[in-house]
């Protein structure tokens, strides 16, 4: 039985321990097309959505859950490398306080924009430059929840697979679909071709977000977290709307900004839909 204490994996100077450690590098998740993901509720998402997993690494010693136990024996019995490690190793390799005992090494994919669904009612987010691995996780996490139909990256961004980005995300990471698009004038083509209106955020747009009639399907265009949007982009959005603020912040968090954004356009697409039955 693979569980015996002498398979334990106890050194950091195994392959294994020190490839994990490699992916903390983007540059190496780039060049393997891997990254690392730790918890019950990630890993198990990670494999509900058909992820390729490459590893799972479990610390028996530390994984207490009898359903997490019982998914990690199915996923062996289909063929799935399964490696154990001793509680100090996991710990080790984790990023939390009182970790699991359950992560997965995954294969890394983002998607192309030809390969989006865009259906009359699609909300998508598309980021210019996002710089802030947490925010963009937490960007996913509540696209998902808010029903987008994907996240686009424009530009020189953060990278999805941070491991800051995978524990924001909670998962969505798996169930979202995220493409990258290096030049903007690639994302405007593609919401020309099919459809797709861009709403602008500015401080300086006369409509604050509650009072604008969101078109749909629908792009929110978001700039970066110190920057904004640059002029050029504004320029090109089909709508711009201001979340209006009061007191001395000069901006909103990103992802508080998308969020607000998201529900708002959630939350008119029932009336319009009640409208038209």
């Amino acid at each position: 039985m693979s569980g015996h204490s002498q398979d334990l994996i106890s050194s950091a100077a195994n392959p294994l321990v020190r490839r994990i450690r490699r992916l903390g590098e983007r540059k190496h998740r780039r060049r393997e097309g891997a990254f690392f993901v730790e918890g019950i509720q990630p890993v198990w998402q990670a494999v509900e959505a058909g992820t390729e997993i490459e590893t799972l690494v479990v610390a028996p010693g530390l994984l207490t859950s009898a359903l997490a136990r019982r998914m990690v024996a199915e996923q062996e019995r289909r063929g799935v490398r399964c490696a154990r490690v001793t509680p100090a190793v996991f710990e080790a390799l984790s990023g939390r306080d009182n970790p699991s005992g359950l992560a997965a090494v995954v294969r890394a994919r983002t998607g192309r924009l030809d390969e989006l669904a865009v259906t009359p009612d699609a909300c998508f987010v598309a980021l210019h430059e996002v710089g802030n691995p947490g925010n963009l996780g937490t960007i996913l996490r509540t696209a998902e929840a808010a029903g987008a139909a994907g996240v686009l990256l424009l530009g020189e961004t953060t990278d999805p697979f941070h491991p800051a980005a995978v524990k924001a995300s909670m998962g969505a990471l798996f169930t979202m679909p995220v493409v990258h698009v290096a030049e903007p004038e690639a994302f405007f083509a593609w919401a020309a071709a099919r459809g797709i209106a861009v709403v602008t955020t500015s401080a300086r747009a006369p409509d604050e977000h509650w009072a604008a009639r969101y078109p749909l399907p629908v792009a929110l265009l978001l700039g970066s977290e110190g920057e904004g949007l640059p002029a050029e982009l504004l320029a090109r959005g089909d709508l711009a709307v201001r979340i209006p603020m009061v007191g001395t912040a000069h901006s909103l968090n990103l992802a508080v900004a998308a969020g607000i954004l998201l529900y708002e356009v959630r939350r008119q697409v029932p009336a319009r839909d009640a409208g038209g039955a």
